[in-house]
């Protein structure tokens, strides 16, 4: 019996200061708003058109292309996943 109070009671204690943690980082500011300046600082454009939006959306489809090549020659290679029955 002992042997599961232990761990059932740290686990408590540390879900008790992670409540803790989050509640004092949720009630750190206020909901007011600043007065920071609006805008992106690095150019003067908007924050949805900085950097180079085309350049993203390329990187993104290479690494799906990238993904599903690999995918397909690892299931190629490795002889497909066979009956669900078979153990290998």
């Amino acid at each position: 019996m002992h042997r599961v109070v232990a761990p059932v009671a740290s686990l408590i204690a540390a879900s008790v200061v992670w409540l803790a943690t989050a509640a004092s980082l949720a009630l750190a500011d206020s909901p007011a708003p600043s007065a920071a300046d609006i805008g992106d600082p690095r150019g003067g454009q908007a924050a949805s058109l900085a950097g180079n939006p085309g350049l993203a959306i390329a990187v993104v489809v290479l690494v799906a292309v990238v993904a599903v090549v690999a995918t397909l020659a690892w299931i190629r290679a490795t002889g497909g996943p066979g009956h669900p029955t078979e153990r290998r």
